[in-house]
């Protein structure tokens, strides 16, 4: 291998060459030892890995955490690991050499990417303190934004925050060109190095700046972020991958009230997010408050919240995430209690009954549909079909397609294929106490009906038009047509924007 190739490029081909792949790791680890390391122990897998191979070495390397020999690491990795303990990524010492820097395969399409972050703090219970511009790898929130992205080709996107580059990477499979930003300059050289590592450096440029700043007057197809979103009273040590510096949920204000001036027309900005839940305010009515409605950059918009969180357990969740728990070792039971009272005293100050965790998707209007966005802003906890985000596309596609009244009703609609009906009553009862209508695929909503709502949507073949299937069940349940039309023609239209009906 020469060494005039630059080390992302070499590195790409040792593991090519190595068969360090996802399906390959968790084929070698097994599903006992490939769950356990999902929780952060390793002793499953370091006896699944004792025999020496390329992969087995670059498991332990890397993903146990545990020192190889000089002779293994040279031969999982030949002619690398002396550039590789000079880029910082390995640290070598007598006969022994160990990762510096995480290297972890990971599956997206088919396709094999490798990315590259800090260590994994707290495997097997050790102290996991982590530094103020430690570099997030692969985590739940990183792979939950990757399922919620929509991936339809697009001209330009923008990874907002890359940190070490996951969204980017993802963004650069179906998009001509990828902005990535970041303020943190750890993140932004982990970021080049993982285009690079993985053949899309040509695609995706990586800036620096806070927010929008490095992309003034530029607008995009398509925005990802994940924001450094928790809310925290700024009293500790700064953690640049989770704590924005702004007070509250103020950085996701900002993106979301600013992001629809970096949307071209019809382009998605998409959030993954926190955000306050005040004691006097119902959290739709707060966020929708963030919503564009008018002018240029209106934007149709879905929230949803997935998981809420009492303010005690929320401070307790991202104390042990920053290594501030006694359990770790690192730090004195006094000093938890101190930590933990200071912050949920400053949650109660502030009015935070709970805090919500989900999404915000905003589509930038095109300027020719007709009536006031579509702002839609709902609690849904439940199970959703992933990736989700063919779900989040096909909501935006119905709020393009909106119509008039006389439209409406003169529109053939069908039931979706995977729409069931479930009714609940009393045994041998002539009339179901309710009526449940419930998708199975994206993001399974149900939603209880009325007789003449299921009626509606049983009829729908895709055969009578709305206004005909109306005026049917009118004269059949001896309800007014004029009244009829008014009351259901509302309830029609949220069925189509929902998915029900299509």
């Amino acid at each position: 291998m020469n060494a005039r190739v630059p080390l992302p490029h070499a590195l790409r081909e040792a593991l090519t060459a190595a068969d360090f792949t996802y399906d390959a790791v968790a084929d070698l680890l097994g599903p006992l030892a490939h769950q356990a390391l999902a929780r952060n122990e390793t002793v499953p897998g370091l006896t699944r890995t004792r025999e020496a191979s390329p992969l087995a070495t670059l498991t332990r390397l890397f993903l146990l955490q545990v020192p190889v020999s000089l002779a293994a690491a040279e031969a999982a990795l030949p002619r690398l690991v002396d550039r590789m303990c000079a880029e910082g990524l390995l640290t070598q010492s007598v006969g022994e050499v160990a990762a510096a820097l995480d290297v972890r395969p990971y599956a997206s399409d088919e396709q094999h990417l490798w990315v590259c972050s800090d260590l994994t703090p707290g495997l097997d219970g050790t102290a996991q303190r982590v530094g103020a511009d430690h570099v997030l790898g692969i985590s739940a929130a990183s792979t939950s934004l990757a399922q919620l992205t929509i991936r339809e080709q697009v001209g330009t996107a923008l990874d907002l925050g890359t940190g070490c580059g996951v969204q980017a990477l993802h963004l650069a499979r179906h998009a001509e060109r990828v902005v990535a930003t970041d303020v943190n300059a750890r993140a932004l050289r982990l970021a080049r190095f993982n285009a690079a590592l993985n053949d899309v450096e040509s695609v995706v440029e990586v800036r620096d700046g806070s927010f929008f700043a490095p992309v003034a007057g530029e607008r995009f197809d398509l925005i990802a972020t994940n924001p450094p979103f928790v809310i925290s009273p700024g009293t500790g040590e700064r953690l640049v991958y989770r704590d924005s510096g702004l007070p509250g949920d103020q950085v996701v204000e900002h993106i979301v009230r600013a992001a629809p001036g970096h949307l071209a027309p019809g382009g998605w900005c998409q959030v993954l997010a926190n955000w306050v839940i005040a004691r006097d305010q119902p959290w739709e009515q707060r966020l929708g408050s963030w919503l564009p409605a008018e002018g240029e950059d209106a934007c149709d918009a879905l929230a949803v919240q997935r998981e809420v969180l009492d303010p005690a357990a929320y401070v307790e969740l991202w104390l042990k995430d920053s290594g501030h728990h006694p359990s770790t070792g690192a730090i004195a039971l006094e000093e938890y209690h101190r930590r933990y009272d200071t912050w949920l005293s400053w949650l109660d100050s502030q009015g935070v009954e709970g805090i919500g965790f989900g999404w915000i998707d905003l589509r930038r209007r095109t300027g020719a549909e007709p009536g006031a966005p579509v702002h839609e802003l709902i609690s849904w906890p439940y199970d959703v079909e992933q990736p989700i985000a063919p779900a989040i596309a096909d909501w935006g596609r119905a709020a393009q397609r909106r119509v008039d009244d006389d439209s409406l009703l003169a529109a053939r609609l069908s039931a979706r294929a995977d729409l069931v009906q479930e009714t609940l009553g009393a045994p041998g009862a002539e009339d179901p106490e309710t009526i449940v209508l419930r998708q199975q695929t994206g993001l399974r909503r149900a939603r209880t009906a009325d007789t003449v709502v299921a009626g509606l949507v049983g009829a729908c073949g895709g055969d009578l038009t709305v206004g005909q299937i109306l005026d049917a069940l009118a004269e059949l349940l001896d309800l007014d047509p004029v009244a009829i039309h008014e009351d259901y023609l509302p309830v029609v239209s949220d069925l189509v924007r929902q998915g029900f009906l299509i």
